[in-house]
């Protein structure tokens, strides 16, 4: 197994709640760190939502492994953010038998 290139600079970003001004909760998110990132697209798709057409693009980010429970550690429903990008993880799990990386699958979408 090759060793990848973390030449990717990511934030990897957790939802959380903030109160909206008005009794209610508005989703906000929150950095949890920085992390260093090899990415690679695979297959994407045009779906329209809404009226409007979205690529939608599954990636494969590799990130180097931290241990269960640390925050740097990528788990679904978070996202990894480059600038505007967003990446939304939909799963996690070690790459190689010795636990020095995971991959991550996640997606990114764009209204065209």
């Amino acid at each position: 197994m090759s060793v990848p290139r973390l030449n990717w600079r990511l934030t990897l970003e957790a939802p959380a709640h903030a109160p909206d001004g008005a009794g209610g909760f508005a989703e906000v998110w929150t950095a949890l760190g920085v992390v260093w990132a090899d990415l690679a697209a695979r297959t994407g798709r045009e779906t329209f939502r809404g009226g409007a057409a979205v690529s939608r693009v599954p990636f494969s980010i590799i990130v180097r492994a931290a241990p269960v429970g640390h925050p740097e550690r990528p788990v679904p429903n978070q996202r990894f953010r480059d600038g505007n990008r967003l990446f939304h993880i939909r799963s996690v799990a070690e790459r190689d038998p010795e636990g020095r990386y995971l991959v991550c699958t996640a997606d990114e979408q764009v209204v065209v």
